[in-house]
């Protein structure tokens, strides 16, 4: 999910997370969601996520977004 900061602890096995505004989801999750943040190692490498691709599935391209929903 990313990187949240703990707001409160509601029971001992939920806590309830700053989220920003654009995210809609319920702020309160279950405390094994919640992992202490480890920082990148010094000269440890960065794996990029490899490409899926799909045996059997069409291809598409987009050449132009037309609309975008704005909450």
């Amino acid at each position: 999910m990313g990187l949240y900061r703990i707001k409160r602890i509601i029971l001992n096995n939920a806590v309830e997370l700053e989220l920003p505004s654009s995210i809609r989801i319920c702020p309160v999750v279950n405390v094994s969601r919640v992992y202490l943040y480890k920082p990148q190692v010094e000269g440890q490498m960065k794996v990029p996520s490899k490409l899926v691709i799909i045996e059997g599935e069409k291809e598409f391209e987009v050449e132009k977004i037309l609309n975008k929903r704005v909450v």
